[in-house]
């Protein structure tokens, strides 16, 4: 006999109804099947469950092949962990196939990427430089990077297309073909680059030029602008592994794009990361879709696999 005052509820009067009148979000029919031998990945991709983010998937594959069909733009966002783990070929490829119509990076993408241009290396082990401060000390980065923006700044361009012209000055050619900077510059691929002073190695070198630094990313910015607007029906833009520059920079063209009048509704968005943090999730996925239409999806996972995975189904299903 227990000594509560309060006994357990009695459930004999709870009603009930039968399970086909339930219903169910998930059916059997929505199930994995078993990969087929030969069928590659547009097999692969049909065999997923018909849920959550595989069907998210599903929907970027689709977005993407039809933004190309349209000839609409597909802008790939990206911070540096997508470079220096060595992804630069996979989006150049995608480049080639009209996969990627332009792309804004990060201050640390954009290093990571030149240094592989001109060195064929780079990410420092920060925690065995940071105790002697010579972390970010890499003369040829500090002072190459800096002079491209100030010659770039001179002549009225913004760091992305100043650093593509400076790797093509530099640059070994065995190594500046696995550059992102490099490639999209030499086919005339608007790459965007958006920094905030003080973030990134470069601005600590003797040749830093604020002034110029500053007036070639706003350039950059308002060239960012000019690429969202042409997302209007149909577009794509990716945010990659960008926790909190990117996301901010592209609702901020969003919101620019409107207020100049312009129309910008019915694109889709989509931020891959191994985590989903709050800036992509609002920024990309979700506020640029109010009122306006399109859809906003969120693919978890390692940039190393998830790319290339993406990239396979997409080539698989053009051949």
């Amino acid at each position: 006999m227990s000594k509560y005052a309060i006994h357990p509820l009695d459930f004999s009067g709870l009603k009930t109804i039968p399970i086909r009148e339930r219903g169910g979000k998930v059916r059997a029919e929505d199930f994995a099947g078993p990969h087929v031998p030969g069928t590659g990945f547009g097999g692969w991709l049909d065999s997923l469950p018909k849920v959550l983010a595989a069907d998210s998937l599903r929907a970027v594959v689709s977005a993407l092949q039809a933004a190309r069909a349209a000839a609409k733009p597909v802008i790939w966002g990206m911070g540096g962990h997508v470079i220096k783990c060595g992804l630069a070929p996979v989006l150049i490829d995608l480049m080639r196939r009209g996969y990627a119509t332009g792309f804004a990076l990060n201050g640390s993408a954009s290093i990571h990427d030149f240094e592989i241009a001109i060195a064929g290396r780079t990410s420092e082990d920060v925690e065995a430089v940071l105790p002697d401060g010579s972390f970010g000390s890499a003369e040829e980065t500090g002072r190459e990077m800096n002079t491209a923006i100030a010659e770039g700044d001179r002549n009225s361009i913004g760091i992305g297309e100043a650093l593509g012209r400076r790797i093509e000055m530099l640059a070994d050619p065995a190594y500046r073909s696995s550059s992102l900077l490099y490639e999209a510059w030499a086919r005339g691929v608007p790459v965007t680059v958006h920094v905030a002073i003080g973030t990134d190695t470069p601005h600590t070198h003797p040749a830093a030029d604020a002034a110029a630094i500053g007036r070639a990313t706003h350039r950059d910015f308002r060239l960012f602008c000019s690429m969202v607007a042409e997302l209007n029906g149909g577009g794509v833009y990716l945010n990659v592994g960008s926790a909190v520059v990117l996301p901010e920079v592209f609702l901020k063209a969003v919101s620019v794009v409107r207020n100049l009048g312009r129309p910008l509704a019915a694109f889709n968005t989509v931020n891959f990361d191994f985590l989903q943090h709050y800036r992509p999730k609002v920024n990309v996925v979700e506020r640029p879709h109010a009122g306006a239409g399109g859809r906003g999806f969120a693919i978890t996972g390692h940039h190393e696999l998830m790319l290339p995975l993406l990239a396979a189904i997409l080539i698989e299903l053009d051949a």
